[in-house]
């Protein structure tokens, strides 16, 4: 599903991309050196208000706010890729095998469906903690297995309304079976939608990271994570306010232009959806 001659990206879709480029550029500057110092400790330097020598001020323990954020952002994407990424490549096989064979498998995927969807993400993770213990890994699988059902439903129901279609037909007529059907044909044509809902996945990912960490089940230290940080800055607002505010404004803009950049190519590609080939 190419995008129609002519057709140009919103709004949405430029400001989400300019933005989440810029977080990209910014986690991946976040592993040079030069982050190194803003992370160590500086008692002396404590609490200080943002300035030019440190633009987001300093937390409780010397350390630059700035720097903080940008390795939240690497740690942010890192979970939220990696989650998105093991839900698509779990969820999108089998709703299209369940689309593809019907009957008994459908059955099946459906009910499991069901099953992932009564378990939110916490829970998962509050569960996984007590045996893998906290962290990036339990984040990633927890949110990931909230993931699997999101592409599972989206894959078969895209790929049932394109079942009846007539090169679905031919496919069948030159005596393809139903997984080459759904891999070779089906799958080409609901990609679009599958990337959309893959950068939706990424806002819920982000904040879902932020609120695990926010609650101990995410990233531990010394790595440095949004939610985190904004549980260590609720008792400090007052004589603080730096410390929630610029992990916060971090963290809204990135879910923000996520779900912009997600809207848009839903739009998009939901508009062409079904042509088929």
């Amino acid at each position: 599903m190419n995008p129609m001659p002519g057709s140009r990206p919103g709004p949405g879709t430029l400001l989400g991309i300019s933005v989440i480029g810029a977080y990209v550029l910014l986690a991946l500057a976040s592993l040079t050196p030069v982050f190194d110092s803003g992370l160590a400790l500086d008692v002396a330097g404590r609490l200080a208000a943002p300035s030019a020598r440190h633009w987001f001020g300093t937390d409780p323990l010397g350390r630059d706010v700035f720097a903080m954020v940008a390795v939240g952002a690497r740690t942010s994407l890192a979970v939220a890729f990696g989650a998105v990424l093991l839900g698509a490549l779990v969820g999108t096989p089998l709703g299209l095998a369940a689309a593809a064979r019907g009957g008994l498998v459908d059955e099946v995927l459906a009910r499991c469906n069901d099953l992932l969807f009564a378990f939110p993400a916490l829970l998962l993770a509050v569960l996984l903690s007590a045996a893998l213990g906290p962290g990036v890994l339990t984040a990633v699988i927890a949110i990931g297995i909230f993931n699997v059902p999101v592409f599972a439903r989206l894959a078969r129901g895209s790929a049932l309304a394109l079942m009846p279609r007539d090169f679905v037909l031919a496919a069948r007529l030159a005596g393809r079976g139903p997984f080459a059907i759904a891999f070779e044909h089906l799958l080409p044509n609901v990609a679009g939608l599958l990337i959309a809902q893959a950068a939706i996945q990424l806002a819920l990912g982000i904040a879902a990271e932020a609120g695990l960490s926010y609650v101990g089940l995410g990233a531990q230290p010394p790595i440095p994570s949004w939610g985190r940080m904004l549980n260590d800055a609720q008792t400090l607002v007052g004589p603080a306010p730096w410390l929630a505010l610029f992990p916060g404004l971090a963290l809204a803009l990135a879910v923000l232009a996520l779900g912009l950049l997600g809207d848009a190519l839903a739009r998009a590609f939901g508009s062409r959806a079904g042509t088929g080939r």
